[in-house]
């Protein structure tokens, strides 16, 4: 199998100085990609000087996650694809144990390695940690990561497992299931695409896997960090999207519904935590998902299936005090 690696870049120039290095020495059987977003800094002087050996794709201008990936990918050929942040790095032999459980199993599509703390290298990263799971209202975790607890890496994610969706952080996909689910939602932009495209393949009958025989180490908040409302408006909104796209119908109206509401008492606690332009933020992410209601009843799967692993009603057995 042929491996391509893709990092996505938008004035990251420094990321890739830093990152880089350990990229190109780790990944000797893989081409390697910078697919630029229109960057107005040095990035691109740079990698031809220093990393002439790395192809370069621009795009023409700055269009997000989502569709940065959807445009460069257009001229990358591999049979696999390793969509990977510029603010990560990367660790010996990180790649060999993703190809052979692509080998074992046709219809795995997308897999994920470990991802740990770039600072804190004992514990888990908040984006992807030890695989990516969903409860029944449709609030996405992980395991070694709720919400905002972290866990520390004791060795207890280093099996090999199906789960829900793997993190956009450090994500191998075959370029065939990319294509045939269209690629990302560009109208995402960014956060949660990367659980949009994994809902759809399960839905399509594909498996998603973990590999803890793989690991990396994540920065996290490159470009949005936590604290920025903007995240926030485009993970609540992305999330509302997400559900009404893929959720069985059975179930999606209700769950839409319970969860609006409860997007409310989150706007709220962050406007306390944060500061009040994620209450608005919060606001607006509701606008924005009833904007693009009509588009998303269009996309919606023929087949749905059951989105939750393992926890139901997350959100209350972690804030009321149960976190199991």
């Amino acid at each position: 199998m042929t491996v391509a690696i893709a990092i996505l870049n938008w004035n990251g120039k420094n990321w890739l100085e830093k990152f880089l290095p350990s990229v190109v020495k780790y990944s000797q059987d893989a081409e390697i990609f910078v697919i630029d977003n229109a960057s107005t800094d040095d990035s691109i002087s740079f990698l031809k000087s220093d990393f002439p050996a790395v192809k370069i794709t621009q795009n023409k201008t700055n269009s997000g996650f989502a569709a940065g990936y959807n445009e460069g990918l257009k001229s990358i050929n591999a049979d696999i694809y390793c969509l990977l942040n510029s603010d990560v790095e990367v660790t010996e032999n990180w790649i060999s144990p993703i190809l052979n459980l692509f080998s074992k199993d046709k219809d795995i599509a997308a897999i994920q390695p470990k991802i740990l703390d770039y600072y804190q290298r004992n514990k888990f990263e908040f984006a992807g940690a030890g695989g990516g799971l969903i409860d029944n209202l449709c609030y996405p975790y992980c395991r070694g990561r709720i919400f905002d607890d972290i866990e520390l890496d004791s060795g207890q994610y280093d099996d090999e497992t199906e789960i829900f969706w793997a993190s956009g952080c450090s994500l191998f996909i075959r370029s065939k299931d990319y294509w045939d689910m269209n690629g990302f939602d560009e109208r995402f932009f960014a956060h949660q695409e990367e659980i949009d495209l994994c809902w759809r393949l399960k839905n399509n009958g594909k498996k998603i896997y973990y590999t803890g025989k793989s690991k990396v180490y994540h920065v996290g908040g490159g470009t949005l960090n936590k604290q920025n409302p903007q995240k926030t408006y485009l993970n609540f909104r992305n999330n509302l999207t997400m559900m009404l796209k893929n959720l069985p119908s059975s179930k999606a109206f209700f769950i839409l519904f319970f969860r609006l509401s409860l997007d409310g008492i989150a706007g709220l606690y962050f406007a306390y935590k944060n500061g009040w332009e994620h209450l608005w933020a919060v606001f607006k992410s509701h606008v924005g998902f009833y904007w693009q209601f009509p588009g998303s009843i269009r996309l919606r799967q023929k087949k749905q299936i059951d989105p939750y692993y393992q926890s139901k009603w997350l959100i209350f057995k972690h804030f009321l005090g149960s976190k199991n």
